[in-house]
């Protein structure tokens, strides 16, 4: 992963340094999900830095064949919101949505499974 150096400068200037930073780790961690390297259980239960402001819906649609309508159906199955935040989820929550997400997907070869990172 690359890393940018935010240098002095202008406060806006270092603010879309961070913006820009923050994107592109958000899109090489969608794309692992997206590919199968990682699973969005494996994310939530993890917790990376890059999706602690992450809204959990858009976590889910990066998985393959999940959309906007499938995560919005699985999310009122249980009480969470679309909008939440995965930062701002507590650890229940985190164990409870990551196990309902394995339960409901196969596991992935290569993929730590959820009771895994636990321990």
């Amino acid at each position: 992963m690359n890393v940018t150096v935010i240098a002095r400068g202008p406060q806006h200037m270092r603010a879309l340094a961070r913006a820009n930073e923050v994107r592109l780790a958000r899109a090489e961690l969608k794309r692992r999900v997206m590919e199968g390297e990682t699973t969005a259980a494996a994310v939530i239960l993890e917790s990376p830095w890059e999706v602690e402001n992450m809204a959990v819906a858009e976590l889910l649609m990066s998985q393959h064949r999940w959309g906007h309508t499938r995560a919005r159906r699985f999310l009122s199955t249980i009480p969470i919101s679309e909008t939440k935040t995965i930062g701002s989820m507590t650890d229940r929550q985190r164990r409870a949505l990551a196990d309902m997400l394995a339960a409901q997907a196969p596991h992935t070869v290569g993929a730590p499974a959820p009771q895994e990172l636990l321990v």
